[in-house]
């Protein structure tokens, strides 16, 4: 295969990668979330080298808000 065309191949198979990541961030918020966990939950374990568990720790989402009320706004603390 001509390099050029392979390296054309490359750059489209990462823009459709690109893409579908992104439209399913946007689509399917939740359906991420459990696959960053699903991902991230095996590799933050004890006995797992420093190295993994950076990765870890990169690939899991941020944590919810906690709280029957809270709706996210980041203004933890009562109200009033």
């Amino acid at each position: 295969m001509d390099p050029g065309l392979f390296a054309q191949y490359v750059v489209i198979a990462i823009a459709v990668a690109v893409s579908a990541a992104v439209v399913a961030r946007k689509q399917f918020p939740g359906g991420v979330r459990r696959l960053r966990i699903a991902c991230a939950l095996p590799l933050v374990r004890e006995g797992r080298p420093g190295w993994m568990r950076k990765l870890g720790r990169r690939i899991a989402p941020a944590p919810r808000a906690s709280g029957p009320n809270c709706a996210g706004c980041d203004n933890c603390g009562p109200s009033g």
